[in-house]
């Protein structure tokens, strides 16, 4: 296949997988899984059921089992507190960039003026239509909290409808920057109703970028609108970006050659966002039709199962252990059976180098957070620290999550942080595990699960299969049948088919066996 960047789509199976490769190589890999999905987010046009003056607060039926609780403070035309708290779930943003799930905007005296203080009985009475977003999911006996005041979060920029104010990220701390942005903002909004807060990623990017944000959210919005006053409640209006679209959303630039998507469904769509959005990259959108899995025809598969070990190997030999703890994650460079061909301090300084090539890789791979320690092998020249920081940093520029840097220190220690966008891969793929008593780390449940229907997939539709075997550990036999049911029964539909599952509980968690059953007939 193609060395080009590509982004990859795979939709084929209980969860979706979004690749983006670049030259042949795995370098992020984005996953969402369906079973426990959030509504976080999620806009519906709601309707009153009842009204508490005792509790300033209100329930709203949006369809939901439970009815969703609205507190006066999140009505739109009541007391707006000092803090506009933006509800945003950091895992819906394929970069987010948020503090314990959310973001706050400081008002200033003079905008928190603008607001009374009138009761909900004033404001809200049972029966009337409301349009409200999601900003909690429900717990326990409790329904959804649901605000009035919509924020509608872009690659570099959050919308605001109702609040007529412009923010700029607290974590962008350098003072000319924040007032270039809050320039290129108020004068781009000037033809645009609603407040807008710039996101930390904006920091250094340009007046375009910022522009074609502000123009995508203020069209969205008017499409919400008009399904408001079109639609009958309780009804979804608005359902937060899949993995799938925010991924096209955010990645999709002039550097990805082509993007390519597995399902016939999720092509329309992505072609149907891009042509509305970007319609600049419509031609690079493209339905894969390949005869085996889309992972399997770039070589994925072993990529994403190496992601999950401690070691990765160096092409000289080196190699580097990855290790996480509760507090850090430490990187251990170690020269292997690469012993080089001049003296000690160049061998040991070509090692490092490549590794200060490899470990920007992993990080973004791994989607590792936090704080990082790499122990480099000690090397006296600064030169050569200076030759291995240079690519490291260089390395490390293709990387869009927030990092900091320190030199290395006299020990070859280097130290820095890493933003922690999403869950790291070994927190979505892996489990404590129970063989070793938390000492260490198996494939979860779930992804030994969706590996065995991928299997299946893959080996199905042969000539002459009449069923597929599955042995396989007792409590992988038993999630398959039942939250991985729909999908035993799909597969049995489509290739004509019957799947056997066999639980032995003598079987490691990790290991299963499939074999095909084929007609007598055919040898």
């Amino acid at each position: 296949m193609s060395k080009k960047n590509v982004l990859l789509i795979n939709t084929d199976g209980p969860e979706h997988r979004v690749a983006l490769v670049e030259n042949g190589s795995l370098a992020e890999l984005y996953i969402e899984r369906k079973l426990n999905g959030s509504n976080v987010g999620n806009i519906y046009k709601g309707r009153i059921v009842r009204v508490m003056p005792g509790m300033q607060a209100a329930f709203v039926d949006i369809g939901m089992e439970k009815a969703a609780f609205l507190y006066i403070t999140d009505v739109v035309g009541g007391r707006v507190p000092n803090k506009i708290r933006l509800y945003l779930d950091s895992e819906s943003d394929v970069d987010g960039e948020l503090d314990d799930d959310e973001e706050l905007l400081d008002l200033t005296e003079e905008d928190e003026e603008l607001f009374n203080m009138p009761r909900i009985e004033d404001l809200l009475s049972p029966g009337q239509d409301i349009l409200v977003q999601v900003a909690k999911d429900p717990l326990g006996t409790k329904g959804s909290r649901v605000t009035g005041y919509v924020t509608l979060p872009g690659r570099h920029i959050v919308f605001m409808p109702y609040v007529d104010h412009i923010g700029i990220s607290r974590k962008i701390e350098d003072e000319e920057e924040r007032t270039r942005l809050k320039d290129i903002v108020e004068e781009l909004k000037q033809n645009l109703n609603g407040g807008f807060i710039v996101r930390t990623v904006s920091e250094g990017q340009s007046n375009q970028k910022l522009k074609n944000d502000m123009e995508y959210l203020s069209l969205l919005w008017k499409t919400i609108l008009d399904k408001y006053n079109s639609m009958a409640p309780p009804c979804l209006i608005y359902s937060e970006l899949d993995l799938v679209i925010r991924c096209v959303r955010d990645l999709m630039n002039n550097d990805i050659d082509s993007c390519y998507v597995d399902s016939r469904n999720y092509f329309n769509r992505v072609q149907e966002f891009v042509g509305t959005f970007m319609p600049k990259y419509l031609d690079r959108i493209k339905l894969y039709e390949g005869e085996i899995p889309i992972f399997d025809s770039w070589d994925l598969e072993p990529q994403i199962d190496q992601a999950l070990t401690q070691k990765v190997w160096l092409k000289s030999g080196g190699y580097l252990v990855i290790e996480r703890t509760e507090a850090l994650t430490t990187i251990d460079v170690n020269s292997g059976s690469y012993v080089g061909n001049r003296s000690l301090e160049d061998t040991i300084t070509q090692i490092n180098m490549e590794a200060a090539r490899e470990i920007p890789l992993q990080l973004r791979l791994r989607n590792i957070g936090g704080l990082v320690v790499i122990d480099f092998i000690d090397m006296q020249g600064e030169d050569n620290k200076q030759k291995v920081m240079q690519i490291f940093s260089e390395e490390l520029a293709q990387d869009r999550a927030r990092h900091m840097v320190l030199p290395i220190s006299e020990f070859g220690l280097m130290q820095m942080t890493r933003q922690r966008t999403r869950e790291s891969l070994i927190s979505a793929m892996t489990r404590p595990c129970s063989y070793c008593r938390g000492r260490g780390y198996i494939k979860s449940i779930e992804s030994i699960c969706i590996e065995i229907i991928r299997n299946l997939i893959r080996r199905s539709g042969k000539a002459g299969i009449t069923g597929m075997r599955v042995n396989c550990n007792l409590e992988v036999a038993d999630y398959l049948t039942h939250a991985y049911q729909e999908w035993l029964t799909e597969i049995e539909n489509r290739f004509g088919i019957i799947v056997n599952l066999h639980a032995l509980e003598t079987m490691h968690a990790e290991d299963y066996e499939i074999s095909e059953e084929r007609s007598s007939s055919v040898q």
